[in-house]
C-alpha cells in the first residue's frame, strides 16, 4: 500500500486556522468530514482526543501525526493539514506543529495502520521534504510534493 492509495489531492488542506490541539483537531475533522463514508465527525474527533490522551502524536520537527480507529470505516484514509502559522500541539520538542498527517483507519486495521503511521513518519525525518511541503503553494503542489517523495522511498 502507498499513500496514493489512502490519500487524495482533495484531502490536503492547506491554510488551517486554529492555534492549539483541540481546535485543529475540530478544525481537520470539520473538513474531512464529508469525505467519510456518512461518519459522525464527532466520533472522529472523539477517537482522535482519546489517542491524544495516551501522548502527544506531536513527533517533533514542525511535525503531528494524530491518528485514530474508527468504527464504521471501511479502509485507512490519510489526509493532511498545513498551518502556516503553527499550532500549540504539546509536541515532543515542544516546538508548533506545521505539518499534520491525519491518520482514520477501521478498527480492525492495526498492521496497515502501524505501516502507514511507520512510513509516513520515516518519510518526514527529511528535513527538505518538510520544508518543500511548507513553500508549496496549493494543494495539488502538496500531493505531487508526498506522492513523489512516497514513490522514491518506496516504504508505504
Amino acid at each position: 500500500m502507498r499513500l496514493a492509495d489512502v490519500m487524495k489531492e482533495d484531502y490536503i488542506f492547506s491554510d488551517l486556522k486554529a492555534r492549539e490541539k483541540q481546535g485543529v483537531l475540530a478544525e481537520l475533522v470539520s473538513d474531512i468530514s464529508p469525505k467519510l463514508e456518512r461518519l459522525d465527525g464527532g466520533s472522529v474527533l472523539s477517537a482522535l482526543l482519546e489517542r491524544e490522551k495516551l501522548g502527544t502524536t506531536g513527533i517533533g520537527h514542525g511535525v503531528a501525526i494524530p491518528h485514530g480507529k474508527v468504527k464504521g470505516l471501511s479502509e485507512i484514509k490519510v489526509f493532511f493539514g498545513r498551518s502556516k502559522k503553527g499550532v500549540d500541539f504539546n509536541s515532543m520538542d515542544r516546538m508548533p506543529v506545521y505539518i499534520f498527517f491525519l491518520i482514520v483507519a477501521p478498527e480492525n486495521s492495526a498492521a496497515a495502520h502501524l505501516k502507514i503511521l511507520a512510513s509516513i513518519s520515516h518519510l518526514l525525518k527529511n528535513q527538505e521534504l518538510r520544508t518543500r511541503l511548507m513553500k508549496a503553494e496549493d494543494p495539488s503542489d502538496i500531493y505531487r510534493i508526498i506522492t513523489e517523495a512516497d514513490r522514491k522511498n518506496g516504504l508505504v
